[in-house]
């Protein structure tokens, strides 16, 4: 098997369980017998009730390990995108601060999900969001074209981060800037959790070390690269496969680096 039909196969895995959630299905990330939880969730996850309250009806899954808006101090104006938008929950907040001179493009692969998104754009009148069908190894976005990328919980899904970072690297403007939030893995899984179906789609197997991270924006070109360790993501990585200690070996971080100014 080659890597790239390997690589299509867990995208295809991703797509499928992302695409129940986005239907409805009482199912979680990590499948059958756990549950996302839900729009209040993402309070857990960093966002104020005022954010909670202001997204649009369906957007807010709570889905996510963090809150990459206030890692990004979004301005007025910016051009945002948001690898792995889903619903389209952070899509929104950052139109909200860009206000009508920005922009802000969400890539998702999962065509329910962007329906999910586009829907709820239309319900609001949204007139400077845009949802784009596309993988993110693989953006459907310009050069040099964006202010600001974002990422809730998304690239450790990918089964080609190098091939992510270097697309971000190109569809970032000069001087432009990473703000995501996602998982790192502090320790090797343990056999069982790796065996678990659910533990790719539920955000775990995929993991990768703080140092890979770090090398992996260095080597697209980043600068200024930072990962900072959220140690209270514990409390809720050990509801994604309860009883499994699965906190004790990966959590959230705050990921950020810089496009170098030409």
């Amino acid at each position: 098997m080659t890597e790239n039909v390997k690589n299509d196969g867990v995208r295809q895995t991703v797509r499928d369980q992302y695409a129940e959630i986005a239907k409805g299905a009482d199912v979680g990330c990590c499948g059958k017998g756990t549950v996302s939880p839900g729009a209040l969730g993402s309070l857990a996850l960093g966002y104020s009730d005022e954010e909670v309250a202001s997204a649009p009806e369906g957007s807010n899954m709570g889905l996510g390990c963090g809150n990459p808006q206030a890692i990004a101090k979004l301005q007025a104006g910016e051009t945002v995108l948001d690898l792995g938008s889903g619903g389209g929950f952070d899509c929104f907040l950052a139109a909200r601060q860009v206000g009508e001179t920005g922009q802000v493009i969400g890539v998702d692969m999962t065509p329910d999900m962007l329906s999910k998104a586009r829907a709820a754009a239309e319900s609001i009148g949204a007139k400077n969001v845009d949802f784009r069908l596309g993988e993110i190894e693989h953006l459907p976005v310009a050069n040099d074209s964006v202010d600001v990328v974002l990422s809730n919980c998304v690239i450790n899904l990918s089964p080609d981060k190098a091939a992510v970072f270097r697309d971000t690297f190109r569809v970032l403007a000069p001087g432009g800037r990473l703000a995501i939030s996602d998982i790192v893995r502090l320790s090797e899984l343990p056999e069982a959790i790796q065996e678990n179906a659910g533990a790719l789609t539920g955000c775990i197997s995929g993991a990768v070390p703080v140092t890979e991270i770090e090398s992996l924006l260095k080597d697209a070109g980043f600068e200024q690269v930072s990962v900072e360790i959220e140690e209270n993501s514990r409390d809720f990585i050990k509801d994604w496969l309860p009883g499994s200690g699965v906190e004790a070996h990966v959590v959230s971080a705050k990921i950020e680096a810089i496009k170098p100014a030409r």
